[in-house]
């Protein structure tokens, strides 16, 4: 029997400009964070809207994902020393 993952078609997204392949089409947050190379406790996940606010996904929100969609990573604030 063929891999359930096979029959679905491919998603391509970009993160901060980089494109990433996937065949999986809801992933939370943490995990498309970690697919860029970052750590979902340093960094958050955000998508532009339309009129050009950011929307920041918790890092447990899955998002339904779509070819094309755009993110971009925004840095958590860091405690001053």
């Amino acid at each position: 029997m063929a891999d359930m993952h096979e029959s679905r078609k491919k998603i391509t997204i970009t993160i901060d400009g980089q494109p990433f392949t996937t065949r999986d089409d809801d992933q939370e947050a943490a995990a498309l964070l970690r697919l860029a190379g970052l750590d979902p406790a340093q960094y958050d996940l955000a998508k532009i809207k339309h009129n050009g606010e950011p929307k920041i996904y918790r890092d447990e929100k899955v998002i339904d994902l779509k070819d094309g969609d755009a993110f971009v990573t925004v840095r958590q604030s860091a405690p001053v020393a």
